[in-house]
């Protein structure tokens, strides 16, 4: 450790930062997940400075609303009014507004609200009703002022009288909401039945689609506040709409893949997910470099594929190559041992990145892979180590499949037929010379503990 900075005996100037401004008008949670809460964390992780009018305070947590209470409507404006006459406001999203009488007040308002992101909260994940029944008509003059209305399928159902039961009712529906006085309306693809997630934003000037793959689990609450809240931000960083809504879709579909498993009820979004991920990344850079250094000192010869040797190590929620660090132009054998040609980046991979994804998507705690050289003796040593190995055949790669995604098709499909989470994965031939080994682990001491393990089994007779 470092140790601990003297006092200079100066006073310091200070350094401050100017983020966008951005106001969420709706309920409290107590649980967390959802509400004023979801809000200011994803504001706050997307760069923005969170601001809030509570609406509505409700006692809730992954199980369920067990309670709430409406505050008076002079004390929401004054909340509102404190906000915006103070600080300059760049976006605003609204979440649960609960009554007629709060949304109204909304619109009176709107004047002094830019960038105004509409969530039409009516009912929470568990099914628990937010807003009284008398409000949904109401919604039609907040509509109006909106620069972006996010119902999901079951919210613009209500609003527009029309079953979104696929994408072009979705689209439908869509256009019926920028006719209601929208600038644009998202309507929300994670309540219509499907294996893709398809979003559809509507707008004067035509129709944009997001389209990504569905996660399998029931910890989504607070995923609407998030999205809506995410948008807010991006527009107050002067993103133009289909850039804001894209990468928020995509924030919100790491959020629920790598959810928060808290409370006895499906759990919630992880809103600080982006933030992170992003935190990790120069430590998983570290470990690559620690990685490669035991490797060079060990001199791994016999393990080298004659292409050269890749190490890689992906941040905990990595979903693409460009958050996977890896040595940039692989370690190589040389008459002195074995070196690595430049430094550690990330993107450098390509193959090893995508293989490593592949096994995340069936163990997210792998975080490090190194692919080595297939012989007869290192398949005896992997034989040994620790956990199942699994194998696959290229030759039986399908067709469209060939160059780095034969190794990413071969995770895959080795995974699946794998009875536990595989040590290692096996292409047995017709990639590279003398096929290809992928070790895998979950931090980069088990990475160099199993890569060691094999090479003193061989010795020098890989």
């Amino acid at each position: 450790m470092w140790p601990p900075v003297k006092s200079s005996g100066m006073t310091r100037a200070d350094a401050p930062v100017t983020p966008p401004v951005v106001l969420t008008v709706a309920g409290s949670d107590s649980g967390g997940g959802a509400g004023i809460q979801a809000d200011v964390k994803t504001i706050e992780a997307c760069g923005g400075f969170g601001t809030s009018a509570i609406t509505s305070i409700t006692a809730q947590n992954t199980t369920g609303v067990q309670g709430q209470h409406l505050l008076p409507i002079e004390q929401i404006e004054a909340q509102i009014e404190a906000v915006t006459g103070d600080f300059d406001v760049a976006a605003v999203k609204t979440g649960m507004l609960a009554t007629s009488d709060v949304i109204d007040l909304v619109v009176e308002h709107a004047a002094d609200l830019p960038n105004l992101v509409v969530d039409p909260v009516m009912v929470a994940a568990s099914g628990d009703r937010l807003l009284a029944a008398e409000a949904e008509d109401a919604y039609e003059t907040l509509i109006a002022e909106a620069t972006l209305v996010t119902p999901n399928a079951d919210e613009a159902a209500v609003l527009t009288g029309r079953d979104v039961d696929d994408p072009a009712a979705a689209e439908r529906a869509g256009r019926d909401l920028v006719e209601m006085g929208a600038d644009s309306a998202l309507v929300k693809g994670g309540h219509v039945p499907g294996d893709d997630v398809v979003d559809t934003l509507v707008t004067e000037d035509g129709v944009t689609t997001f389209r990504h793959d569905r996660i399998d689990t029931e910890a989504t609450h607070g995923s609407g506040c998030t999205l809506s809240s995410a948008i807010a931000t991006q527009l107050a960083h002067g993103d133009d709409l289909p850039t804001a809504v894209g990468s928020s879709i995509d924030l919100l579909a790491n959020a629920v893949r790598y959810n928060v498993d808290v409370g006895e009820g499906p759990g919630a979004v992880h809103h600080l997910v982006q933030t992170r991920n992003d935190a990790a990344r120069h430590p998983t850079g570290e470990a690559v470099e620690r990685v490669v250094s035991a490797l060079v000192e060990a001199d791994v010869s016999p393990l080298v594929p004659e292409r050269g040797m890749t190490v890689a190590g992906a941040t905990p929620y990595a979903e693409t190559p460009d958050a996977v660090a890896a040595v940039e132009g692989r370690i190589a054998r040389t008459m002195d041992g074995v070196r690595p040609n430049r430094g550690v980046r990330f993107g450098a991979s390509t193959t090893v990145a995508r293989a490593l994804l592949a096994a995340r998507e069936h163990a997210p705690s792998l975080r490090f892979a190194v692919d080595c050289r297939l012989t007869d003796a290192v398949e005896d040593a992997v034989a040994s180590l620790d956990g199942p190995v699994a194998t696959y055949d290229p030759a039986e790669r399908p067709d469209g499949v060939s160059g780095d995604a034969t190794a990413q098709w071969g995770v895959r499909r080795a995974f699946k037929t794998s009875e536990g989470t595989p040590v290692a994965v096996i292409g047995r031939e017709g990639v590279g010379t003398g096929g290809r080994v992928t070790l895998l682990a979950a931090d980069a001491d088990g990475l160099v503990s199993r890569v060691e393990t094999i090479h003193e089994t061989v010795g020098d007779g890989a």
